[in-house]
């Protein structure tokens, strides 16, 4: 589908600037490097036949002026000419521009109705003698497309932008002259302004309230006895001839496209300055809210309760599905925590690998491992429900990493008995690649600053599948982990709130996780994550009329994800396709300034992320980077899980292969660098 819309945007977009010459710009006229030829110099305003630098040429005979118009038609003053000429029982010939009679045919049909004839001023009043040789023929032979959509006609006389009398026509608007004559133009100049119309006039006028006023004046001057067109003037055959039905028809379609095109590309450009904003709007809101986060945790509030300590023993499921490559650090790390009370149950859903023998070769009695044939995940996290033997449950994934201190820190806001489930600080472990470096920006700037919001708006729609901690009730009193997305922790969560419970962000208990290390594993990763969370969403979409917290958390929550997380990335390519335009055909310098302001703010931002997580400044040299490859791979993602959630297809569980690269990596890091990462 891509594939499909982007190039017919990006082709709209190029001729949208074409006509605004953008795009193969020829507006500005090029310097004289010789006069016209003297034939030419002596000749009448009306160049029938050019042979070389010879011409045949006609002029009006006395007292009969020819009135012209360049331009247009002109919405507001074409019809007051119009008007004008009515009046006085007059004629004269409209050079109009093509893209304007696209815009407005029923004054082009206006003006044949009423006697007057049409000319061509070129498609978008480009100067003929500095256009390319592809602009030259795209001027004139689309300018007759364009009448022949509009009116069925076809005209030959032309008048070149930017020219007056017949000696304007030098250096290169000779050569272009002698071009268009060759393919069977009439060229139409006009005479000196202060010629007296007893002599005989080809008068040229701009479509304007001076335009107007001049020709009133005109045509009440004593010397002229005759106004008309300029074929009638000068005894030549009318400019207009029909076109066949299908010559009509295909201009017809042109005009239908280019206004399309037209539509779609001002439509486009309000989209640009929405996705822009909304990007803007969502860096400012995370750090405004980071920021009320971190003063919310270091400024004591006056009246707040004084909670408990929580000590109470914990169980700790560990789904695992073919983990063999990291679930023996998963459960050292779990063992090695500083909360005491706690069993580990490892759950093996159908392993074709050693992941149950490797978890159960670990010599603790704190270990229970429950082997089941394969059911996914979330039937997995059900079978070790069943058998928790204790009141906290918290929920890791086989790929997981904990700090000594997570797991205590994890459980203590259950000390407010409100709190139903608690989500923990997810850190990337395996980020010494780019693309590990990328993702572990994702998670400080991206999904750990979306937290400290989400807590302190109370709307927090997700507690990681890596490290959550759950009220045991809680989770039985919503059924358990439903199986009807494939985002089972965000359907969790948003139950969970929906039953009255809140959901709450302890960014202290720190869990290092491993994150796919080629492009092919990311993209089936956040596949399926993105697809779960639109299903989730769907799912829970009647929250937003609810009361309570339960309503707040969908109008605040769902409405966050639905703009910043659906529609934002949907917007994307068409940011990106402007962004190319702007550079290569617009103003590089205005396009180069905005992408570096944006950049700007978002090194800010993730600066401001970074310290707030203790993590070193240095991977931001990789953020710009992620704007070219990371950024795409997002956003399609989004794209590819909008259209198949549209088109109803079942999407199956995609597993990432794992190497246990995260716990090798953190563990081999110095301790006291872990321990600042985990403040």
């Amino acid at each position: 589908m891509l594939a499909l819309t982007l190039p017919v945007i990006f082709v709209a977009l190029l001729f949208e600037g074409w006509t605004i010459h953008e795009v193969d710009a020829a507006k500005t006229r090029r310097p004289c490097t010789r006069p016209v030829p003297p034939s030419v110099d002596r000749s009448g305003p009306v160049l029938r036949g050019i042979a070389g630098d010879k011409v045949r040429s006609a002029a009006t005979p006395a007292r009969t002026v020819a009135l012209t118009y360049d331009g247009g038609p002109d919405p507001e003053w074409t019809p007051r000419l119009l008007d004008l000429l009515r009046e006085h029982h007059a004629h004269a010939t409209f050079f109009v521009f093509g893209a304007q009679a696209a815009r407005h045919p029923d004054l082009v049909r206006r003006i044949l109705d009423e006697g007057h004839e049409i000319g061509s001023n070129t498609y978008t009043g480009a100067d003929l003698g500095s256009s390319s040789r592809l602009r030259f023929g795209m001027e004139l032979g689309l300018t007759q497309q364009t009448l022949a959509g509009t009116a069925g006609i076809r005209t030959h006389l032309l008048r070149m932008p930017m020219t007056t009398e017949v000696d304007t026509l030098c250096g290169a608007e000779w050569q272009a002259a002698r071009k268009a004559a060759a393919d069977g133009y009439v060229l139409v100049a006009a005479d000196r302004p202060g010629r007296d119309p007893a002599h005989g006039l080809i008068r040229q006028f701009s479509q304007t309230e001076l335009a107007y006023d001049e020709t009133k004046q005109l045509l009440d001057d004593p010397h002229a006895d005759r106004f008309t067109t300029v074929t009638d003037a000068v005894g030549m055959p009318p400019a207009d001839t029909r076109v066949s039905p299908a010559g009509r028809w295909q201009g017809k379609a042109l005009n239908w496209t280019v206004a399309a095109g037209n539509a779609f590309t001002h439509i486009m450009t309000w989209v640009l300055v929405v996705a822009g904003a909304l990007g803007m709007l969502r860096l400012l809101s995370l750090t405004f809210f980071a920021r009320a986060h971190v003063r919310r945790l270091t400024r004591p509030r006056p009246g707040a309760p004084w909670l408990r300590e929580v000590d109470a023993p914990v169980t700790v499921l560990v789904p695992a599905y073919n983990e063999e490559a990291g679930i023996e650090s998963t459960v050292r790390s779990l063992l090695a925590a500083t909360h005491p009370h706690l069993e580990v149950i490892v759950i093996d859903d159908g392993s074709t690998d050693r992941t149950a023998d490797l978890a159960t070769w670990i010599d603790d009695p704190r270990v229970r491992v429950i082997r089941q044939p394969n059911s996914g995940k979330a039937a997995a996290l059900n079978t070790g429900l069943a058998n928790a033997s204790h009141d906290i449950v918290v929920m890791v994934d086989a790929d997981t990493v904990f700090e000594p201190d997570a797991l205590y820190r994890l459980i203590q806001p259950l000390a407010h008995p409100a709190v139903g489930a608690v989500s923990g600080n997810t850190k990337v472990g395996n980020r010494r690649g780019l693309l590990g470096r990328w993702q572990h920006l994702e998670y400080v700037f991206g999904f750990n600053l979306d937290r400290r919001m989400f807590e302190v708006l109370e709307c927090m729609p997700t507690v990681p599948g890596a490290i959550g901690a759950f009220r045991r009730d809680a989770l039985m009193g919503v059924g358990g982990v439903s199986e009807d997305t494939l985002a089972e922790d965000t359907d969790l969560t948003m139950a969970l709130w929906r039953a009255g419970w809140r959901v709450v962000y302890e960014e202290s208990a720190v869990a290092w996780t491993e994150v796919p290390t080629t492009l092919g594993q990311l993209w089936r990763q956040r596949y399926r994550w993105c697809y779960g969370t639109l299903q989730a969403m769907w799912k829970h979409r009647r929250a937003v009329v609810e009361v309570g917290a339960a309503g707040r958390f969908a109008r605040r929550g769902l409405s966050y994800l639905a703009v910043f997380q659906v529609v934002l990335p949907l917007l994307a390519p068409v940011v990106d396709l402007y962004a190319v335009y702007g550079a290569l055909f617009a103003d590089p310098v205005q396009a180069t300034g905005v992408w570096l302001a944006f950049l700007g703010v978002q090194l800010v931002c993730a600066a401001y992320a970074l310290r707030l997580d203790g993590e070193r400044l240095r991977t931001l040299w990789s953020l710009p980077l992620q704007l070219f490859v990371y950024r795409q791979l997002m956003y399609l993602v989004v794209i590819q899980s909008v259209v198949a959630l549209l088109l109803g297809t079942r999407l199956k569980w995609h597993r990432m292969e794992r190497s246990g690269t995260a716990a090798t990596q953190q563990l081999s890091r110095p301790a006291a660098e872990r321990q600042l990462s985990s403040r």
